[in-house]
């Protein structure tokens, strides 16, 4: 098993009420709460790693950073705005809170064709680390 997905099974441990998937390569902490999102990171060849919450998706090729951006997702100072066409994901865009202000990040999004559909935006956010 790698480094980094022992060392969150390790950390893990501080919150029993967490559930997780784990194969060889990868750990995948399923949403603690009906408007929260899954957070996965996924040790890639030559010591690489993919995190990603939900859809969105980064890539890193530091293992500290990889677990920091992983804990983030996990955490109270992050979610996700997911936006929606037709009731459809297709957008979504990592926000951290900064002094009361959610500032948007990072965003991942599929190609959608349908830009007469009507626009909803919905906020995911995990609260397992306080």
């Amino acid at each position: 098993m790698n480094k980094a997905i022992s060392e969150i099974i390790e950390r893990l441990k501080k919150y029993p009420n967490s559930e997780y998937e784990l194969n060889e390569n990868s750990i995948i902490v399923k949403e603690n709460n009906e408007n929260g999102f899954s957070v996965s990171l996924t040790s890639n060849e030559n010591d690489n790693y993919t995190v990603a919450f939900d859809i969105w998706h980064e890539e890193f090729d530091n293992e500290i950073d990889a677990l920091n951006c992983f804990a983030f997702g996990l955490s109270k100072d992050c979610r996700l705005k997911t936006t929606k066409k037709g009731g459809k994901p297709v957008k979504w865009t990592v926000q951290s809170n900064e002094n009361g202000n959610w500032i948007d990040g990072s965003t991942t999004g599929l190609i959608n064709l349908a830009f007469w559909k009507k626009v909803e935006v919905v906020y995911l956010q995990n609260d397992l680390i306080k």
